[in-house]
């Protein structure tokens, strides 16, 4: 199975925490140059040294703010002028805040839809002329399971992963025949600081212990735990490599089973 990516360069969105440096690691571990893209410089900084090393890649990081997609396209626009290319695009953001649909402001669903769609599309805009030239491209976008199942309390998040996911399936079909695939890793409960805003969220909500809510989720889990970064970080750089490149345009849960439909 090949799953080498020294000589490719992978740009992972999102990457100081969580899941984004989950993927960013093992990424970087099948030998990639990673660059590395968030608002906070000194975050930054600190999850480059948790990079691997051991093929003599070269890491790099970019700051942009993904609150503004201004900032995002004159981050990445800057980048690639500069003459650097990128094989892989790991489209990773933070998730909006939770309640319900009915609740949400006009400018809740406009933030989310800038933060998450546009700022994904105007990096692969600006990546895929690369890959195209590259015959090499891996675009992956991480979503969530609410495109397959809507979760109660995240409103706004349901409707613009949707979105995100559609968008995702459309490009797989326009980008395919150019040795660039594009799909979705959906991440389940994952032992990440989103996951305990989700549960501080639901115990708020519900008027119950967070305790309570913990084993209520582990219930939901046929594995019977939640997930750790690195197995999520495992299938992204696994789709990132070349053994993956008959797979395109596809959801991709890693939830321990969680999601019940198939």
């Amino acid at each position: 199975m090949n799953l080498d990516l020294k000589n490719k360069t992978a740009l992972v969105c999102g990457s100081t925490q969580g899941l984004g440096l989950a993927a960013a690691i093992e990424i970087s571990i099948l030998g990639a140059n990673v660059v590395l893209m968030a608002r906070n410089e000194e975050k930054l900084k600190a999850a480059i040294k948790l990079l691997d090393v051991a093929k003599e890649q070269h890491h790099q990081y970019i700051i942009a703010d993904f609150s503004d997609h201004h900032n995002v396209r004159s981050a990445i626009n800057n980048f690639i002028e500069q003459g650097n290319n990128i094989h892989i695009l790991i489209n990773n953001t933070g998730g909006p805040a939770g309640g319900k649909a009915i609740n949400a402001t006009d400018d809740e669903f406009l933030q989310a839809f800038s933060s998450h769609l546009i700022c994904n599309h105007i990096l692969v805009q600006a990546v895929v002329p690369g890959m195209k030239s590259a015959g090499y491209g891996r675009i992956i976008n991480v979503i969530s399971t609410s495109v397959k199942q809507p979760i109660a309390g995240l409103g706004v998040s349901n409707t613009i992963r949707a979105a995100v996911a559609n968008w995702s399936k459309t490009l797989a079909s326009e980008l395919g025949g150019f040795g660039i695939t594009v799909n979705n890793v959906l991440p389940g409960f994952t032992n990440t600081t989103r996951a305990d805003y989700v549960i501080k969220k639901k115990a708020a909500d519900l008027n119950k212990s967070e305790a309570e809510v913990m084993k209520e989720l582990l219930a939901e889990i046929p594995v019977g735990r939640i997930g750790q970064p690195e197995e999520f970080g495992a299938a992204v750089a696994f789709l990132s490599s070349p053994a993956s490149s008959y797979i395109n345009g596809i959801n991709l849960p890693v939830d321990g089973g969680r999601t019940s439909c198939l």
